[in-house]
């Protein structure tokens, strides 16, 4: 099948010269505290800043380490760039962003390796963990909630608070989940900021993308985003209309992405992105994902515009050229649930097009 260039691309955008992945990024020097640093206050709950002065490097995370000194109960862990580092093998991707202000925790794993996110935390930094942010309600990226929150503390002398969007917490709260688990610091608009060890943190809010509750964080000094289960490099990205999710959110999600991204020489390095599930990636990775979920898209909505049963559209393939390194056929989201949940998407679209047109 021919690739064509995406129909509805927001604009254009640079050519990759040089498109290879990251794969061998290796634990660099932690950052050592410079002194006391006054911790920014909560950007939720109003309490005062306290000063704080804890070491952000240990003995046992300097570079040089091979991958078994790395690895904490089959949990790894590697240096992104700046402040961020991401631990593998939990579930889902976990970001720590480590300084003199304490920790910060991007999604949690899941439940089964929460004592080896912990350990891998602790080997990373002695300060307190501050802040936990949920990039959704999946139970991969929060089964570790309870444990992580409960060895944290606020500057209040609260466990660490849980920072999610207000649809994630409706999420978790339906499928009862215990209180020590839920995000209760909850926003509701587009965007939250505040500043944190010496940098601006930045989390944003696709609309109705993965799913309706979805977060990614922008962590500026240390130019990392991450990006939760908008994007992965091991699968296709999973749509869950059953949780408010549908392609066109997805791709504005990626759109907005990559307009914070920016790519270093001939396209390689520069902002990295930590995605849900899968390695370290840049911008040119990025933007690949973002065209293959356009072009894959508006496959499917020009065969469902003809006429085409599901079945029919299925028996196409359209997204074929993309299989061989998106498709799990016997994981739990295959290119077949990914091209159906696009088809009846475009079938909510097309009949909210025409209820439109009616009135």
């Amino acid at each position: 099948m021919t690739r064509v260039a995406p129909q509805s691309a927001p604009r254009p955008r640079r050519a990759a010269a040089a498109r290879r992945a990251v794969t061998g990024l290796a634990i660099a020097s932690l950052l050592a505290a410079s002194g006391a640093r006054a911790q920014s206050g909560s950007p939720f709950d109003g309490t005062s800043p306290e000063r704080v002065s804890y070491s952000a490097s240990d003995k046992d995370a300097r570079s040089g380490m091979d991958r078994a000194e790395r690895t904490v109960d089959g949990v790894e862990t590697y240096h992104v760039q700046g402040n961020v580092y991401m631990l593998i093998g939990a579930g889902a991707n976990v970001a720590v962003q480590v300084g003199a202000d304490g920790v910060l925790v991007v999604d949690t794993g899941g439940g089964a390796k929460r004592a080896a996110v912990l350990a891998a935390i602790r080997r990373l930094s002695s300060g307190p963990i501050r802040w936990i942010v949920n990039t959704s309600a999946e139970a991969d990226h929060t089964g570790g909630n309870e444990t992580i929150s409960q060895a944290g503390q606020t500057v209040n002398g609260n466990p660490a608070a849980i920072i999610a969007h207000e649809n994630a917490l409706a999420r978790m709260t339906d499928a009862n989940r215990p209180i020590t688990e839920l995000p209760l610091n909850t926003f509701f608009e587009p965007s939250r900021d505040f500043y944190f060890n010496g940098e601006a943190v930045f989390l944003y809010h696709p609309q109705n993308a993965h799913t309706d509750g979805d977060v990614f964080v922008y962590f500026r000094g240390s130019d990392v985003l991450v990006s939760g289960d908008l994007f992965t490099t091991t699968q296709y990205p999973v749509i869950r209309a059953d949780q408010g999710g549908g392609v066109d959110g997805l791709v504005a999600g990626l759109n907005q992405m990559l307009d914070i991204a920016v790519p270093k020489y001939l396209q390689e390095g520069g902002t990295y992105v930590i995605p849900g599930h899968g390695r370290v990636c840049d911008e040119a990775e990025l933007l690949d994902y973002r065209d293959m979920v356009v072009i894959v898209r508006d496959r499917i909505r020009n065969l469902a515009a003809q006429g085409m049963t599901l079945q029919q559209v299925l028996a196409t393939r359209p997204a074929l050229d993309y299989d061989g390194r998106y498709d799990s056929p016997r994981g739990a989201w295959t290119s077949a649930m990914f091209v159906e949940a696009i088809y009846r998407d475009a079938g909510k679209t097309t009949s909210g097009k025409q209820r439109a047109a009616a009135k």
